[in-house]
């Protein structure tokens, strides 16, 4: 989802890669559906773990949830986003992806200017 909210924000600006700590065999169709809400295309994405060797060659990595994890990589930066989780206010459904999608480009908006501004 951040991967895809990204490249919508960015356009060109950055190199955008999206992987699984622990790829399913399918993506989430209410996810997919939120995001084509707000005009990003999944139709060609498919779950993939990460290639260890594009690790190494990143300058950041951005896991999403308590439970994803990537080992650190020397010389790369490994940031968690503990997403909002509406279901444990029993939201579920297409209205939890949409807050879960919004918390996301909330984040990834502040990302995006912290990637693109001059230091």
């Amino acid at each position: 989802m951040a991967a895809g909210l990204m490249r919508k924000a960015a356009g060109n600006r950055v190199d955008v890669y999206s992987a699984g700590t622990k790829p399913g065999a399918g993506l989430n169709e209410l996810s997919v559906q939120s995001l084509r809400e707000v005009g990003v295309d999944l139709s060609q994405e498919r779950p993939k773990p990460i290639d260890p060797r594009l690790l190494r060659a990143v300058d950041l990595v951005v896991t999403l949830g308590r439970d994803a994890h990537v080992e650190p990589v020397a010389g790369v930066r490994i940031v968690n986003w503990d997403t909002d989780e509406p279901s444990e206010r029993g939201i579920d459904g297409i209205e939890r992806m949409r807050l879960v999608r919004d918390d996301i480009a909330a984040r990834v908006n502040t990302l995006l200017t912290e990637l693109t501004s001059p230091t």
